[in-house]
């Protein structure tokens, strides 16, 4: 799995990081302008407050980017939520037109399936990866069955549009492995994004060191701003999140309307 260095983070820690990060940004940003406070002309002055409010205009673009590219992530795992539970209602419903005995083999694979794809509900990593390998074995299962049906030639015009559903389940559970687990904003952006914020607290608390005054509550505040947004871009993007999480209920509502129909 593609796991990133910030997914084994906690949401909360991750505030406190960045919020002490960017405090010692501006802390060290002040500390450096006020040392050159008496040396600057004026003419100085005023391009540091021009380069500092082209750095947090940046800074703001690079976050909207950013949070754009993890939200478009997020409605993708989703929609492929919703796509998958339908999709396997549809093949359900086409197994109760294949012949016996392979009729009630499918019902009671797909169920088994259904079982195994809810749990993902209150999933952890490590139920995470037990569910993508006993679904990579149901989906074994279920071709061989396939296979075995069409070898027998036993087999009704509904066939076809059986297996046509059931190879869609496949591909869908792929889709769901690459949407949530592979197909991740770079680190490199993330650390980038860091990068840039850190500079710009540095860039603020060096105009406050140049003037030679504090403003400890609105640079706290500014500071806690960019912390939270920042943490909660973080948190959108990652596949398990603590604030954003991509409900399961669909597929706990399918396997207890499937549990109904035994």
């Amino acid at each position: 799995m593609n796991t990133q260095i910030l997914d084994s983070i906690p949401i909360w820690l991750l505030v406190v990081l960045i919020t002490v990060l960017f405090s010692i940004a501006v802390e060290l940003g002040f500390r450096v302008g006020k040392f050159k406070h008496d040396r600057l002309e004026d003419v100085q002055n005023q391009q540091v407050s021009t380069i500092l409010g082209a750095s947090l205009g940046l800074l703001a673009f690079f976050l909207a980017f950013t949070f754009n590219m993890a939200g478009s992530r997020y409605d993708d795992r989703k929609k492929l939520v919703l796509e998958e539970v339908n999709t396997i209602e549809t093949t359900y419903l086409r197994a109760q037109l294949l012949p016996e005995p392979y009729r009630t083999e499918k019902k009671d694979l797909l169920r088994k399936y259904i079982n195994v794809r809810a749990q993902l509900q209150t999933a952890n990593w490590e139920t995470v990866r037990q569910v993508i390998a006993e679904s990579e074995e149901l989906h074994n299962l279920l071709w061989s069955k396939v296979v075995t049906l069409a070898e027998n030639r036993n087999y009704s015009v509904v066939t076809p549009l059986f297996v046509g559903s059931l190879n869609d389940v496949f591909d869908l559970h792929s889709k769901r492995i690459n949407a949530g687990l592979r197909n991740r904003i770079p680190i490199s952006i993330f650390l980038s994004l860091y990068f840039a914020a850190f500079l710009a607290m540095a860039l603020m608390g060096y105009q406050a060191g140049l003037n030679g005054k504090r403003a400890p509550i609105a640079s706290f505040a500014l500071v806690l701003t960019f912390a939270i947004v920042m943490t909660l871009i973080t948190d959108l993007e990652r596949p398990h999140q603590n604030i954003f999480s991509v409900s399961q209920q669909a597929m706990v509502d399918l396997k207890h309307k499937v549990g109904r129909t035994l």
